[in-house]
């Protein structure tokens, strides 16, 4: 299952609020601060050290079973998506990715495959990372741009399965370009990284992607 997605951003405060004000809950802030990385979590908010000038490394927000991160970058940088996979999805998935030649990093909390499409994919297996399975809050399909054709191909090989929902087009730049995410109270929205964002009870009315 789709469910997560990070980038990096100079609109690190901006992302933040754009996310709450559709209903997400900041779950964490670390960021590097006299040298040293510290916790920013709530109830702390942003005045109390935004004149800290502190470099957030990552923030997460959540909803049901969405998860998004981003730390500072000093410009907009897409990384990674994220899918919750059993132990034996993950297995047989890394296995694919080795065969395909891909880079598999394997750790005891996550797993991260590095395409050829200047992004990555990190396999996470530990249901914690999201706040609810059953809520109606998902991801349910996303548009990538990509700078090489044959994204959906290889993502079919690697899962093993058809992956309708995620698809690429060509651009400039690779970056997420469009996801429906059922659950938001809002829809046709942009958030301050480009990611154009749905909701599916309005997007059934529009051409899907």
């Amino acid at each position: 299952m789709l469910f997560h997605y990070h980038f990096w951003t100079p609109y690190v405060e901006e992302t933040e609020n754009f996310y709450k004000e559709n209903g997400f809950r900041v779950s964490l802030r670390i960021g590097k601060y006299n040298g040293e990385f510290q916790t920013f979590h709530p109830p702390l908010t942003w005045d109390d050290f935004r004149d800290k000038k502190v470099l957030f490394r990552i923030i997460e927000v959540r909803k049901g079973a969405v998860n998004i991160t981003f730390g500072y970058g000093k410009k907009i940088l897409f990384d990674h998506i994220g899918f919750l996979v059993s132990d034996e999805e993950k297995a047989k998935i890394c296995e694919n990715a080795e065969k395909m030649n891909w880079h598999v990093d394997e750790s005891e909390r996550r797993t991260f495959i590095t395409t050829p499409y200047n992004f990555r994919i990190e396999l996470q297996s530990n249901l914690d990372v999201v706040d609810s399975l059953k809520n109606e809050t998902k991801i349910e399909t996303m548009k990538v741009a990509t700078k090489r054709e044959g994204l959906e191909r290889d993502l079919s090989t690697l899962f093993h399965k058809q992956m309708d929902h995620i698809v690429s087009e060509a651009g400039d730049a690779v970056t997420i370009k469009e996801t429906v995410i059922k659950g938001l109270l809002s829809t046709d929205i942009v958030d301050p990284n480009g990611v154009r964002i749905f909701n599916r009870m309005q997007l059934s009315h529009k051409k899907k992607f």
